[in-house]
């Protein structure tokens, strides 16, 4: 792959070759605030009961009534996407934000004590990260039974060496840093120097994971549900709404699975995106 030629530095100090990926970055932005927006304000904002069922208007085209037409049941499927979205995207952030906090928790804690501790951790971590997420969900809610409880815990589990391995290299470094030590020397509680020195420095990196980390989660969390071992009907989720018109694309009616499966690819693209670009603006990578 050729490298592209350099470019002169604009009055901004950004040069030409970076503002198409800023505006990518700015766009995949927008695009994550209305989803969130839909999360929040989506079962407001659907035209139709997304529960309500008509028999009459089984797989029915879009219309003026239903503008992407109905599901097997007869229900709006555009009610169904708005209003499914904050249950497609709330299992996911609870297992971004339980897996990022205790793991940089974990990560500092062995970053700071190193031997022991740092061993222990590390190889605790070994043994998760060598067990795929999506098995490991899989098999909890097979024993506990269907629901999000025990899915969410798991892959909360299984995302933490994702986390705690990145912050722990990253921490360890700040944590070599002659100030960590002159701080020390003038004896500053430890409380003190993780919260107002070491957690701020590391804050844009455990950021950028999280974007990045969220579109993985709602993959998985939507084939949960896509298993039936998830969301259960007649909740409007879209890996679930995926399964249930999966029997249908056979017979030439796909809608129901094409839409929720363009939502999800729509949102795990953009966080994606948005975390590739944080990356680059507060990590100065040029990936």
């Amino acid at each position: 792959m050729t490298t592209a030629p350099l470019t002169r530095t604009t009055t901004t100090g950004r040069t030409k070759r970076t503002r198409p990926r800023d505006r990518l970055t700015l766009g995949a932005g927008c695009v994550v605030a209305l989803f969130v927006l839909l999360a929040v304000f989506g079962p407001l904002l659907a035209p139709h009961d997304p529960n309500a069922v008509d028999p009459v208007n089984v797989y029915a085209g879009p219309s003026a009534t239903h503008l992407l037409g109905t599901d097997d049941t007869g229900r709006d499927l555009l009610s169904r996407l708005i209003a499914g979205t904050r249950a497609s995207l709330a299992a996911p952030a609870v297992v971004v934000v339980v897996s990022t906090v205790l793991g940089t928790l974990l990560a500092l804690a062995a970053a700071w004590s190193g031997g022991w501790l740092d061993r222990l951790v590390s190889g605790a971590l070994d043994i998760v990260f060598g067990f795929p997420g999506l098995i490991m969900a899989v098999l909890v809610a097979a024993v506990f039974g269907a629901g999000l409880t025990a899915p969410v815990v798991a892959l909360s589990i299984a995302y933490l060496p994702l986390i705690t391995r990145v912050v722990r290299a990253a921490a360890i470094k700040e944590r070599n840093l002659p100030y960590v030590s002159a701080l020390q020397l003038l004896g500053a509680p430890t409380a003190r120097i993780w919260l107002r020195h070491l957690l701020p420095n590391l804050l844009p990196l455990v950021l950028v994971q999280a974007t990045i980390g969220f579109g993985y989660a709602l993959l998985d969390v939507a084939a949960i549900s896509f298993l039936g071992l998830g969301h259960q009907p007649p909740d409007p989720e879209w890996g679930l709404m995926v399964s249930n018109g999966a029997p249908s694309i056979l017979s030439g009616l796909p809608q129901q699975s094409l839409y929720a499966g363009i939502a999800i690819l729509i949102v795990v693209v953009a966080f994606n995106l948005l975390g590739t670009g944080l990356s680059r603006r507060l990590l100065g990578e040029n990936a």
